[in-house]
């Protein structure tokens, strides 16, 4: 079995005057949102009431976009180092393949589509990130959150901890307490969505085998009848299996070892030496708040919308969530943009928990059917999938992960060239190699994402900045260009292979420029650089604008 570290509980703090943002949950969002505002300068309490990572594999799937914005944060890499990387997925019905699918067939990426990591190891790198701010992060163990009362300026917690009960005053509480979320629940928040019957259980094993490195899903495999089943490697010879048991099936006796590894077994075969790590058994739903923000008190990840694990949708819909509201409170709270901006985070992650909550009940619809007609739409899908090209766009085993575009909502500038190639206003930054000016190669998405971006795709000559640092101060500027070249005011990188200007629609002989939110998503683009409209498409971008408060509105 693996062991997992125990931390020391955090002594009974003096008291001290009002914190900026206290964080409720140390798992892998509301770490997340810690390490993101230390980076931008803003001093957090994290508050959590265990002391320890968590038991078992729990989520394990994380995207690309959740690698890139950890990359952001400084714990990318260890993320990818120790995980088990897979970008190709394979779907059967009993022994027959139906087809395979390849989430990242190109090259050029920093980052592959998927790495399998334990949520445990993702928590324990993130504890280690975070201890790289001593000044900015206070992690506080066994101390959990007894009440909560607001104001029009603040929050006021009541917490309890193993040497008595204080009282902590925030500016703003991040609710990152989980599926349960005590913090909604004391709050009296309702919480509608969909329920589903079905029990699944996970079975974390350890062993030797030789199933590829990808994703194996079987409709009615002939080791599992009539159910489905589900195959990941993970790192330490650790493999994770789930089982559909059926609605019907007791949880307490589908655990036991004695139920468990007869499954197991027969999967792996009888042959192969395997232990049991870890093992759960299910149900879940799918379901949101109505709205993220409550006064001083957003709520963020599970505790805002929980979704099946189908599709690895939760956990990296949350590192999503963070990655939007973190840069949105750092400039609230430094008087930088209005405290409505906050109001976008409702706006823009509701899109996103819509979409994961959309495809996860789809997937679990297809998966699970509960008339008829859903079932001999599934069955016919199957039968038809091997061959038939329309029905393998039908067959759903899981609709993975992708970044949630933020196109048309009010933060972004209307496109003035809509039809043109590249990321929209409101799509997510793509990664492409480039080489900075000392020769070293490297990744765009490296230069984008902190600050607000000027990304500037030069022709044969070097762009003409103008008057655009001195009208829009503190904007940092990326100029990516074909050959070496020197433009004041800006950082230079080369693309060598040409792969960065193809992706964001350069054209020879000139090329568009983007303005670039502080989460590498895309707030404008524009044909051509102009100061003024660079700093009205940044006004709107940082809710300075009154187009932008409207609509979020």
């Amino acid at each position: 079995m693996t062991s997992h570290p125990r931390f020391a509980h955090t002594p009974l703090p003096e008291a001290g005057r009002r914190r900026p943002v206290v964080v409720i949950g140390a798992g892998p969002v509301g770490l997340t949102c810690a390490i993101d505002l230390a980076t931008r300068g803003v001093p957090v309490v994290v508050l959590d009431d265990d002391d320890t990572v968590a038991t078992g594999s729990r989520a394990i799937c994380w995207a690309k976009r959740t690698l890139e914005i950890w990359d952001r944060l400084g714990v990318g890499s260890r993320m990818v180092e120790k995980g088990v990387t897979w970008s190709v997925g394979r779907v059967f019905h009993g022994d027959q393949e139906l087809y395979r699918f390849d989430l990242l067939p190109e090259s050029g990426h920093r980052r592959p589509a998927f790495v399998n990591l334990q949520q445990y190891y993702v928590e324990e790198y993130l504890i280690a990130r975070a201890a790289d701010f001593p000044d900015l992060i206070s992690l506080r163990w066994k101390h959990e959150v007894a009440g909560l009362t607001q104001s029009a300026e603040g929050v006021r917690l009541d917490v309890a901890t193993p040497d008595g009960a204080y009282v902590l005053d925030a500016e703003w509480v991040l609710a990152a307490d989980g599926a349960r979320s005590p913090t909604r629940t004391r709050m009296g928040l309702p919480f509608p969505g969909q329920r589903f019957e079905e029990r699944f259980l996970i079975a974390d094993v350890r062993m030797k085998a030789d199933f590829p490195t990808e994703r194996l899903f079987w409709f009615e495999p002939t080791f599992h009848a009539g159910q489905s089943a589900l195959l990941h490697r993970q790192p330490d010879d650790v493999f994770r299996i789930d089982f559909q048991l059926g609605p019907e099936a007791d949880p307490d006796l589908e655990r036991t070892p004695e139920r468990v590894m007869p499954r197991v077994r027969a999967v792996v075969g009888e042959d192969t030496p395997v232990t049991l790590e870890w093992c759960s058994v299910y149900s879940f739903r799918c379901a949101r708040l109505e709205r993220f923000v409550h006064g001083r008190v957003v709520f963020v990840g599970d505790s805002a919308h929980v979704v099946s694990p189908f599709g690895a949708r939760g956990g990296n819909g949350g590192i999503q969530d963070a990655d939007n509201l973190c840069w949105k409170l750092a400039l609230v709270l430094a008087g930088e943009a209005p405290e409505s901006l906050i109001a976008t985070y409702d706006e823009e992650r509701g899109r996103g928990a819509d979409e994961n909550i959309l495809n996860s009940s789809r997937t679990t619809n297809f998966m699970t059917p509960k008339t008829k007609a859903e079932r001999h739409l599934r069955d016919g899908v199957l039968d038809l999938a091997a061959e038939a090209p329309f029905a393998r766009a039908l067959l759903n085993a899981g609709r993975l992960s992708r970044p949630c575009s933020l196109a048309g909502l009010s933060l972004q500038t209307p496109d003035p060239v809509p039809q043109a190639a590249g990321p929209r206003p409101g799509d997510p930054c793509v990664d492409a190699p480039v080489v900075d000016a000392a020769g070293q190669a490297g990744w765009l998405l490296d230069r984008l994402g902190g600050p607000f971006t000027l990304l500037v795709f030069a022709g044969p000559e070097a762009p003409d900045l103008g008057r655009l640092p001195g009208l829009v101060p503190g904007l940092r500027c990326v100029v990516v260009a074909g050959r070496p070249m020197t433009v004041p005011g800006a950082e230079v990188l080369r693309d060598a292979e040409g792969v960065a200007g193809l992706r964001y629609g350069a054209q020879p002989g000139s090329g568009p420029a983007y303005l670039i939110r502080p989460d590498a998503h895309v707030a404008a683009r524009f044909a051509e650089v102009d100061a003024e409209q660079v700093a009205e498409a940044l006004a709107r971008a940082s809710g300075r604008s009154g187009t932008a408060v409207q609509e979020a509105a």
